[in-house]
């Protein structure tokens, strides 16, 4: 079979590398994939949002089938764009990817549907959201309602900090179109944990939960970022609370799209907050996470090339979806500087243990050579049968990726063995 995969950082890099494991699989193509990528399949310099040129390759390449990772390929419609073509994809289809695309939309969607959520306004008004936050309760969430690279959310811990986030999205455009209309949010306490879940617009079939770290430094302090760094499975998503979740939200959120006749089939990422009044929705995203992909896929003990297909065909129910009992840790290494400004173009180099646990983000080939291309540039992952073990083998083989100006977080896990203490 021959593969595309969509996209070029580091989640597109775990994804390739778990699909590879299916002996059917012949060739990977990776538009436009990166430097690191290219070691696992063949990179084609088509950006991720060329709709029109992603199809033609497609087409003239004979592709048995598609990954379509990104949100923004996913919102615009690549995924329609390929089936009408007759080329099966694994992602969903616009209308679906608004769940991500549209936050007001996801919030309606919950409060049609009683799937717990933070309470919450919406606002296309500077004039009205500025009279809403004269008293509005603080600390509160501004959430640009669009996509904004995964930075349109501002936890306001002032009244003039949120009318300032506000100006910025609505009057300033920080995030262009993506902020003309603004959800103001009640904050939400209590640990936050990933779910991706397989669907094929039916069956829902969760991955391991996994825990991100997004602040920029230690202690969870500094910039909020992409993520600095993740854990799987995360102890603070028991059983019980698992089931809860999959009866008051997956299942929940998978009918109610149905219903809205915007069958959703792909990944569905539920971002969580475990409150005192039990688990509510943060956000929803309409793909895999990044960088908890790093740390899950390696999880994955059955064929991940089967389930994609089984979402695509209907067929999950009958599919088995198995994860190893292990636990794994993810380690980011970063330029300095981001998530602001940073330098580019320094030469990477990964000990041979250290890249076959490395997944590339941020790297481009220069005369056959790596050189860091983006704010996050590595993300090295290991999985071990504690997690005590999991984190320092991460960055022990962490300590193998070097490139100047390089920068990671030290307490990755800190946090999650508290919470098993």
């Amino acid at each position: 079979m021959k593969l595309l995969v969509v996209g070029g950082g580091g989640r597109e890099h775990a994804i390739i590398r778990s699909l590879k494991k299916n002996p059917d699989v012949t060739e990977i193509f990776a538009l436009p994939g990166n430097g690191g990528i290219a070691e696992d399949a063949t990179c084609i310099p088509i950006g991720a949002t060329d709709i029109p040129k992603i199809v033609e390759f497609a087409v003239e390449n004979a592709i048995d089938y598609a990954v379509v990772a990104p949100d923004d390929p996913l919102v615009l419609g690549c995924v329609d764009a390929l089936e009408e073509k007759g080329i099966p994809c694994f992602g969903p289809n616009a209308r679906a990817a608004i769940i991500e695309g549209s936050k007001a939309f996801s919030k309606n969607l919950m409060k049609k549907y009683g799937i717990p959520t933070a309470a919450y306004e919406i606002f296309s008004d500077l004039d009205a959201a500025l009279a809403y936050l004269e008293d509005a309760p603080i600390p509160t969430v501004i959430k640009a309602d669009g996509l904004a690279l995964g930075k349109g959310v501002i936890i306001a811990q002032t009244r003039e900090e949120a009318k300032a986030a506000v100006t910025d999205m609505m009057a300033n455009a920080k995030f262009g179109k993506s902020g003309s209309t603004v959800v103001i949010e009640e904050f939400l306490t209590g640990p936050e944990v990933s779910v991706l879940a397989f669907t094929d617009g039916k069956t829902v079939r969760p991955m391991v939960s996994s825990m991100d770290h997004k602040r920029a430094g230690d202690g969870d302090t500094g910039l909020n970022t992409g993520g600095m760094g993740t854990i799987a499975p995360n102890p603070y998503y028991t059983e019980e609370i698992a089931k809860r979740c999959m009866e008051k939200i997956f299942r929940p959120t998978i009918r109610a799209m149905k219903k809205e006749k915007r069958t959703f089939k792909g990944c569905l990422y539920f971002g969580l907050m475990l409150t005192p009044n039990g688990p509510k929705v943060i956000e929803y995203n309409c793909r895999f996470g990044d960088p908890e992909t790093q740390v899950v896929l390696p999880l994955l003990r059955s064929d991940l090339l089967t389930i994609m297909m089984a979402c695509t065909n209907g067929t999950l129910a009958k599919t088995p979806v198995r994860f190893s009992k292990k636990h794994a840790c993810c380690v980011i290494k970063a330029s300095a500087g981001y998530p602001e400004s940073y330098k580019k173009g320094y030469k990477l180099t990964m000990s041979d243990r250290a890249k076959k646990a490395t997944f590339v983000a941020g790297a481009k080939l220069e005369n056959g050579k790596l050189v860091t291309s983006g704010g996050r540039v590595t993300g090295t992952t290991a999985g071990r049968s504690s997690l005590e073990e999991a984190i320092a083998a991460a960055y022990r083989l962490s300590a193998g990726v070097k490139f100047a100006n390089a920068f990671s977080r030290s307490d990755i896990g800190q946090r999650a063995l508290e919470a098993k203490k």
